[in-house]
């Protein structure tokens, strides 16, 4: 019988606690917990969690903005070379960020347009945000398995459960401050990733637009807001509703587009072509959501519910009511305890290092200290009883010092023969930002051009290396931006209006770059800056308030 593992996924609104076993095709629920919650983020979240039951085995969905899942291609290497290879990218992580970091990695599958080479998928975390889920675990008298990247969980909970076929399709789970999404092709996992964004995109939207709290904007987003493509809505409180909820719903739009242009250029598929969408987290329960995000993306956009498949009869009827009103909540915390029971799942498994190492320890050290006893046992009495023996012994230990000394040799030609490689990329990155920023700085000259309105100039225009926190370009990994400065005519109507037209023809043209903007308050000033190199998605309002000015 498969051993039974708890998935937990907890963010600022809501705790999902679900627990059971695989049994045959699907998977037996036996215990479940939904609490809504409402905290300023996910740290406190964890510490007002209250799972109901003791979590065993419990492997614990993380994500957000302490999360990084990137892409490395290798050369096919056994299996001791490539976890070298991943702990020097981890350790450089590591230093790079001034904390420590926990990681772990797997291969995806063999993608047939890349030959000779493998891509891996590596997932680090920084140790400081295990903290609280670990006091939590075990608080309630559970015991943790492993963290893993909710995208993870996503896509285990779709190879059992989702209707698999040739395609690539794009599984989008909405959280509230966070979307994460995965990419599949038939059943091979292309792409991972957490995007920063979620419901409290529309629920800020909300707010502003009415002038109502965070509770309040809730509700309003669950009963008011309708994205239905030509849908008529009552002048009202609805309409409002609805229509400050569309520009959160283009900036979720521009995440999802976005997904599959960073998997081409991440992971090197230029012909990737997306079929269908799914999706699934708080945000799918948006009315209108998958025909609004159907008619933009041109494919099928659905629910993907799969607890239609899945056996609920071990649970007691409060908690099986409570999973029917938020399955869309809970296909996380399905795929992490799938993964969880199965041994032969997709796992990535982030472990703190203290706890791995204590692992290590009862799983591999310490056996191998009685198995040593024993084994110095043997050779006293093997002496003792056969001292004709020994020398025999003695010439076996200095062939293997011979060994020994050969394969160390081996490993230090490799050492070199990696530094060499990581000289090489050095400069082949060097090389490809000189030429990204020209090309980069050409195109918003061409955009601008074409799409730049009357009574709008350019009052500078600087290509330099930057860390950009708008574009996701973190100090210590400056990459090359275009920042254009502007202003616009005095009593120029709306030009509000004008400025988002404009941003939004030159987004089009600037298609496959990052591009963020701001407007003054007065409509008087506005700036541009454009990136070819950022690695996550942005989004963000095209009026900014003019703070310190």
């Amino acid at each position: 019988m498969a051993k039974r593992a708890t998935g937990i996924e907890v963010g600022p609104r809501a705790a999902v606690f679900l627990s059971g076993h695989v049994k045959g095709n699907t998977f037996a629920i036996t215990q479940y917990t939904f609490q809504p919650l409402l905290a300023a983020d996910s740290v406190a979240a964890w510490a007002a969690v209250e799972p109901g039951f003791a979590p065993k085995r419990a492997r614990v969905g993380v994500t957000g903005k302490d999360v990084n899942l990137r892409y490395t291609r290798v050369p096919r290497l056994p299996d001791w070379q490539l976890e070298k290879l991943m702990r020097f990218e981890v350790a450089e992580v590591g230093d790079n960020s001034g904390g420590a970091v926990a990681a772990d990695y797997n291969v995806l599958p063999e993608l047939p347009e890349i030959e000779g080479e493998d891509v891996v998928l590596l997932a680090m975390v920084r140790e400081s945000a295990l903290e609280g889920p670990l006091e939590a675990v075990a608080a309630a008298g559970g015991k943790l398995e492993s963290f893993s990247p909710n995208s993870i969980g996503l896509y285990n909970a779709w190879l059992r459960f989702g209707v698999v076929l040739d395609d690539t399709v794009l599984l989008a789970h909405v959280g509230y401050d966070s979307t994460d999404v995965v990419l599949v092709r038939g059943a091979d996992l292309v792409f991972a990733r957490n995007l920063g964004g979620g419901t409290q995109l529309f629920e800020t939207a909300i707010a502003e637009r009415m002038g109502l709290s965070a509770p309040k904007a809730a509700q309003a987003l669950e009963r008011l807001v309708d994205l239905t493509p030509g849908a008529r809505l009552e002048p009202g409180e609805a309409e409002k509703a609805s229509r400050a909820a569309l520009s959160a719903a283009g900036q979720l739009l521009g995440l999802l587009q976005s997904v599959t242009m960073f998997a081409r250029t991440q992971v090197k598929l230029s012909t990737l072509k997306l079929d269908r969408v799914f999706l699934s987290g708080h945000g799918a329960g948006v009315r209108g959501i998958e025909r609004y995000l159907s008619s933009a993306l041109s494919v099928p956009v659905e629910r993907f519910d799969p607890f239609r498949v899945v056996d609920t009869s071990g649970l007691d009827a409060e908690s099986a009511a409570e999973l029917e009103q938020h399955r869309a909540e809970s296909v996380v915390a399905l795929g992490l305890a799938t993964a969880g029971s199965d041994p032969d799942a997709y796992a990535i498994d982030v472990l703190p290092a203290a706890i791995e190492r204590r692992r290590q320890f009862l799983g591999g050290t310490l056996f191998l200290i009685g198995a040593g006893v024993l084994a110095l046992g043997y050779l006293v009495f093997d002496y003792t009883t056969q001292r004709g023996a020994a020398e025999q012994y003695r010439r076996d230990a200095s062939r293997l010092e011979s060994e020994v000394a050969q394969r160390s040799r081996t490993h230090g030609r490799t050492q070199d023969l990696l530094r060499q490689n990581r000289e090489i990329a050095e400069q082949v990155e060097e090389l490809r930002s000189l030429a990204g920023n020209g090309e980069q700085l050409a195109r918003l000259v061409e955009g601008l051009d074409a799409t730049l309105p009357q009574n709008f100039w350019l009052t500078s225009l600087v290509a330099r290396r930057a860390a950009e926190g708008s574009l996701g370009l973190a100090r210590g990994a400056e990459a090359p931006v275009v920042f254009a400065e502007g202003r616009a005519r005095e009593g120029v109507r709306d030009r509000s209006a004008v400025f988002q037209e404009f941003t939004a023809a030159l987004g089009e043209e600037l298609d496959g770059l990052s591009l963020v903007h701001t407007l003054s308050p007065d409509g008087a000033r506005f700036t541009l800056a454009v990136s070819g190199f950022s690695p996550a998605p942005v989004a963000q309002d095209t009026v900014d308030a003019e703070a310190g000015q």
